[in-house]
């Protein structure tokens, strides 16, 4: 029996549209997680507290690896290079930068308060997502 239903994506998307409320309500900030890192590790100026950003960082994989433990452990398998995969990696840490926050922060948090910011930013990583998929798998052949 397949254990990711509908019912069970839906659930996901409601506690972490929760969490981002509470956490918006609570402390009056955002949580974006490329603003928790930023704050944790004083990587330029940032209203979050470090130990409540570090706290949160250490909350997700916590989360996870509950989850996991709960519902299941996902299957996951690799199949492109260990070099293309850092090189994503170090372009969505350079986006993240450039456009002043990452999904959590614009897609989630941003979207929800209507933020003008926010809906370009989400319009434009989701068109770049798309393409770069269509790219990838239609024009080069991937």
């Amino acid at each position: 029996m397949d254990l990711m239903t509908p019912f069970l994506a839906i659930s996901g998307g409601l506690l972490i549209g929760t969490a981002a409320a509470l956490f918006l309500l609570l402390s009056g900030r955002v949580a974006g997680v490329s603003g928790m890192i930023a704050a944790a590790a004083r990587m330029g100026p940032s209203g979050t507290p470090r130990s409540q950003a570090t706290a949160f960082l250490v909350g997700l994989p916590i989360g996870a690896a509950s989850i996991a433990l709960l519902v299941r452990t996902p299957e996951v398998i690799v199949t492109s290079s260990v070099p293309l995969l850092i090189g994503a990696g170090l372009l969505v840490g350079f986006g993240t930068r450039l456009g002043n926050g990452c999904t959590s922060g614009h897609g989630v948090c941003g979207m929800a308060r209507l933020s003008p910011r926010s809906l370009a930013a989400t319009a434009t990583f989701m068109a770049s997502g798309a393409a770069a998929v269509f790219i990838l798998r239609h024009v080069i052949g991937g």
